[in-house]
Parts: structure tokens; C-alpha cells; sequence
């Protein structure tokens, strides 16, 4: 019962998305206590505060945040960041100058990159912003056809391709583009050239329109061209844990798997 009525309520918030930030209300028992604190803070301030003072409450430049103060000292976004930790260090000790990648995060792996080498970012969707050391090009991963054949010493595509095909992102729907993706990613790169690869893995289903979810061993399957030099994992608990058994994570239920291939 409870597993339907969590389906009811992300269908809902797809439906209606417009309605999540309500979702504190439900989800977060401390949301009564920081209105409290909130209308005691208000008053001590406007008590408080010095007429010479340039920063002087006035309601209609009030922001309230209730939730703040009862949260950690940072938040880490579930697999991302030892992702990009774990593919840009991978990067900065090939010592590549070129680096190229597609689909992945702009603010996380991509920006740790840019510190120390030159990235080609590929990507179906346009982007506006000029970053030093970044150059862009709009490109459908499921056919890179202005990529040359063996052309690459290093490519990265991490937490997208469980995406392709799907919609989401206002791409043609197609079941099987993640495998021409995986075909695209291997025919660009030459012999020897690296590949960074992740996606969620554990038991294969399809969470349409999210994403999918990749058994490890179908994925190093798929990439017959290629020699699985490294497998590591960011379990469900978010736990980071290097060089590991591909095999024991084909029953987990949303955990990360990086995948450091060679070119044969």
C-alpha cells in the first residue's frame, strides 16, 4: 500500500510540479517550529537593529527560510559528488590536455575539469554561458557524426545516457538510445583512449520518463570494444567505495557505478 501511494504522489508532482515546494509541509515536522523561530527572529531584528543601519527589515523584501537551521553543514547531491571527484581526479592524472564529455554536469565534474585542462562539452541541448577553458558543441549523443572515428584520447559521460531516448529532455524517444550512444562513445575514441562512464545500476528496470536502471555487468558488456580497467561504486547508502567486484551490485536498488574503460 505504501509503495502505491508513493507512485500516486510522483505522479502528482509531475503532474503538477508547481505544487513541490509544498511537499516540506508533509515531509518535514520541523516546518511549524521554524515559522516560530522565524516570526521571534523577525521581531528581535526589527527590535534591535540601529537607525543608521542600511540593512533595516522591511516586509516587502522579506525571504523566509524555515528550514535551515535544523539541516547539516552541507548537503552532498546523491551520487554526483563522488562521481565527479572520482572521474576528475581520473582526468587530471592522464594529464590529457583535451578532455571531451557528454551530457555531464556543468557545476560539478565539468567545472572541476575546466581548472586543469581543456573540455569539449557535448551536449543535445544549447548552452548559453562562455566558460574559460570550455568549448561547447550541440550534438545528439546517439550520433556525434562531426566526431572523426578514433579521433579522441579521452571522453567522460557520467549520470546521462540512463537518460537518452526518453523525452526528458526533449530528445526523439527511442528504446535503444542508450545503446547508440555507448556504439557512438566507443567509435570516437582510439585505440588506448579512456572512457568515463556512469550510470544508476542495480536491479534493470526502466523508471519512465526518469531514467533507467543498468544491471553493471549489461553495461560492461555493451562495451565490447573496449577493457574494464576500473569498477567503483557509490552504493544506495551513498557510500563511495573504489575498485570494486562488479557482480555485487546487480541486486542494489539505485546505487552509482563508474566505469573506467580502455580502448582496445
Amino acid at each position: 500500500m505504501k509503495n502505491y501511494f508513493r507512485l500516486i504522489l510522483i505522479q502528482l508532482n509531475g503532474l503538477f510540479p508547481f505544487l513541490y515546494p509544498f511537499s516540506h509541509l508533509f515531509k518535514n515536522f520541523n516546518y511549524p517550529k521554524g515559522i516560530i523561530y522565524y516570526v521571534r527572529d523577525y521581531f528581535d531584528y526589527s527590535r534591535s537593529v540601529k537607525k543608521n543601519n542600511p540593512f533595516k527589515i522591511l516586509f516587502k523584501n522579506t525571504y523566509p527560510i524555515y528550514f535551515d537551521r535544523f539541516e547539516e553543514a552541507g548537503e552532498l547531491p546523491r551520487h554526483y559528488f563522488y562521481q565527479d571527484i572520482w572521474a576528475a581526479n581520473k582526468v587530471y592524472k592522464s594529464k590529457v590536455k583535451t578532455h571531451y564529455d557528454l551530457g555531464s554536469r556543468i557545476n560539478g565534474f565539468i567545472s572541476h575539469c575546466v581548472v586543469f585542462c581543456k573540455v569539449v562539452m557535448l551536449d543535445i541541448r544549447p548552452l548559453k554561458s562562455v566558460v574559460p577553458n570550455l568549448d561547447f558543441v550541440e550534438v545528439d549523443g546517439t550520433n556525434m557524426k562531426n566526431i572523426k572515428n578514433n579521433s579522441l584520447e579521452s571522453i567522460s559521460s557520467l549520470h546521462a545516457v540512463e537518460h537518452f531516448g526518453l523525452g526528458r529532455y526533449g530528445d526523439p524517444i527511442d528504446p535503444t538510445a542508450y545503446i547508440k550512444a555507448i556504439q557512438e562513445i566507443q567509435r570516437v575514441v582510439k585505440k588506448g583512449g579512456d572512457i568515463y562512464f556512469s550510470v544508476p545500476i542495480g536491479r534493470q528496470k526502466l523508471m519512465f520518463n526518469a531514467h533507467r536502471i543498468f544491471n553493471p555487468k549489461y553495461i560492461k558488456d555493451l562495451f565490447k570494444k573496449c577493457k574494464l580497467v576500473e569498477f567503483s561504486v557509490v552504493e544506495d547508502k551513498d557510500t563511495f567505495i573504489e575498485k570494486v567486484n562488479i557482480g555485487d551490485y546487480v541486486n542494489s536498488n539505485y546505487s552509482c557505478g563508474l566505469f573506467h574503460f580502455k580502448k582496445l
